[in-house]
């Protein structure tokens, strides 16, 4: 049976993600994708999903749900008390829902990305083989109220849990991973000390697109043609200021590619509010 989720409050930016659009960056297609893949694939690990099943993402105020059919969802991501019918329920486990039941959340206590994963994941269209919300590619951008999110009903709850290592859910790091970028050896040696040695705060420019540091880096370095940039790039702009590039990036960009996050420090910024600080650790390839 066919359930819908019926959006009763939308929150902030709430959208449809799963791992994101892969291979079509030649036409120009954003990669997209949950902004934290860590948190997404738990969500359909715990529920024994497939692991490219899609899962609701909210942003710092989460939305408020209603449900028409049962279902087994799973709360992952931010720090946040949630509750069915105005009754606790954990995070990181599963939880049974009725027919009619609603799911609210009070305020956000840390990180800023949020996930509610269900049974076989929620069914909006497909577009180039992902289901992720992006303008201009998905018929949604984001969710609005009484909006519907299409489901299959699933009744067979069996309640038990494995305990997580606290380990896996802790993304409180303030040292994030890179590897050099195609540009950094033309920085001087005080830009690239400066890079590798200083301390950083996210600012409050941010978006899916990009997340921009507060500190300047000056930059003396000449223009350069338009080259491929990845989600997690680190692009130093005209002003000096640190670009970090992420899901929903650009796949070419004129800026200096001077760093490039490891694929797991993605997440780790993406879940940073502004003012955190931050520094890069060198990784080498092997």
């Amino acid at each position: 049976m066919i359930g819908n989720v019926k959006v009763i409050h939308p929150g902030l930016f709430t959208t449809i993600q799963d791992k994101g659009r892969v291979g079509f960056s030649k036409f120009g297609i954003s990669q997209s994708g949950a902004m934290d893949q860590k948190s997404f694939k738990l969500a359909n690990a715990l529920l024994g999903n497939e692991e490219n099943c899609a899962v609701i993402e909210w942003v710092l105020q989460p939305p408020k749900l209603q449900f028409t059919e049962p279902a087994i969802i799973c709360l992952t991501g931010a720090n946040i008390d949630a509750c069915i019918n105005e009754k606790s329920v954990r995070l990181n486990h599963q939880i049974q829902v009725c027919k009619g039941d609603i799911l609210s959340f009070n305020i956000c206590k840390n990180k800023v990305y949020g996930y509610v994963g269900i049974k076989n994941g929620f069914l909006s269209e497909v577009v180039f083989k992902s289901r992720s919300f992006f303008k201009g590619i998905t018929k949604r951008e984001c969710f609005h109220k009484d909006d519907l999110i299409l489901y299959k009903s699933y009744t067979n709850f069996e309640d038990h849990f494995s305990s997580i290592s606290k380990t896996v859910l802790n993304t409180n790091y303030d040292v994030l991973h890179v590897f050099l970028g195609p540009e950094f050896e033309r920085l001087s040696l005080s830009q690239k000390e400066l890079l590798l040695g200083s301390e950083f705060t996210v600012s409050n420019i941010r978006s899916r697109m990009a997340i921009q540091l507060e500190e300047n880096l000056n930059n003396d370095l000449p223009s350069m043609l338009t080259s491929p940039v990845l989600p997690g790039t680190i692009q130093l702009t005209p002003s000096g200021k640190l670009m970090v590039l992420m899901r929903d990036c650009q796949v070419t960009g004129g800026y200096p590619r001077v760093l490039q996050l490891r694929l797991e420090d993605i997440d780790i910024l993406a879940q940073m509010r502004t003012g955190a600080k931050l520094r890069f650790h060198f990784l080498q390839f092997t």
